[in-house]
């Protein structure tokens, strides 16, 4: 007798194979999904020095403490951004997904900012980070709209930090106007959106556009509802309005849909890489 699970699994298959084209949405849940922790025994093992100071017990919530120097903030944000952007890691989960819609006309919206869908290969210019990319610098201020790669810079001060600190000669300053550099990621009205921020906004808006009135299945992974206007809303609505646009929404915690489009979504909150698995 055919489960739930597998009349799901393959309704959502039909739609897909019949889909021209795939928008993916994709939030934190799918980085968790493919291993990728902020607690537990990571940040023990990493950051056992700065909780028994500080107290703070989770990768995420250190990023909100008020250090007072730089030397500090940058010997924690440098092993951050080291682990969840430079560290090697097993990002199967993004290359299933990659193997999924590769062979499809596809784009992909996220607010996730652990460069994990290009390290997997997906097609850069078929991709838009959002909320911006550990692996870049900004003026603090800002100054001026452009940032920098951080690589060389992260890596050094992961290497050279003593006690908690970097050397002062680390501290990564702007280098028009001299002010402290922060990271590149939106947490305020300061949030720097580059020129290449602007370059992928248009490539997604016009992806969008083009694709309106075509067969069009839209994949939301792991999406919450921190910043529920980037991803679900406008998934929903397109749904809603498209009659040719399906959803299909991945969410452990958030598996459910308004009524209006009941219809014309597949709900899943099972395991994510067992859902691609049984897709493929």
């Amino acid at each position: 007798m055919m489960t739930d699970f597998q009349k799901r699994i393959d309704k959502a298959k039909k739609l897909i194979e019949k889909a021209d084209c795939v928008i993916i949405g994709a939030g934190a849940g799918l980085s968790t999904a493919a291993g990728f922790e902020y607690s537990g025994q990571i940040f023990d093992k990493y950051f056992s020095d700065f909780k028994e100071k500080y107290g703070f017990n989770d990768m995420y919530s250190g990023g909100f403490y008020p250090f007072k120097t730089q030397e500090e903030k940058w010997a924690y944000w440098s092993r951050y951004v080291y682990l969840n952007r430079y560290k090697n890691k097993d990002n199967k989960l993004y290359k299933k997904l990659l193997d999924f819609v590769q062979s499809k006309d596809y784009f992909v919206i996220t607010t996730n900012v652990d460069h994990q869908f290009q390290l997997a290969g997906f097609d850069k210019n078929r991709l838009f980070y959002m909320q911006g990319d550990y692996g870049l610098f900004q003026c603090s201020l800002p100054c001026h709209n452009k940032t920098y790669d951080n690589e060389k810079q992260i890596l050094n001060m992961v290497e050279k930090q003593k006690d908690m600190k970097i050397p002062a000669s680390l501290i990564p300053k702007c280098p028009v106007c001299g002010r402290d550099m922060e990271m590149n990621l939106r947490s305020d009205e300061r949030f720097v959106q580059d020129e290449g921020w602007y370059q992928h906004a248009r490539l997604y808006n016009d992806f969008i556009e083009k694709s309106n009135d075509k067969f069009r299945v839209l994949i939301e992974i792991g999406v919450g509802y921190n910043t529920p206007g980037i991803i679900k809303f406008p998934f929903e609505q397109m749904t809603f309005y498209n009659e040719k646009t399906y959803l299909i929404r991945i969410n452990k915690e958030y598996a459910t849909c308004p009524r209006e489009i009941r219809d014309k979504t597949i709900l899943f909150n099972e395991d994510v890489e067992m859902i691609l698995n049984n897709l493929k």
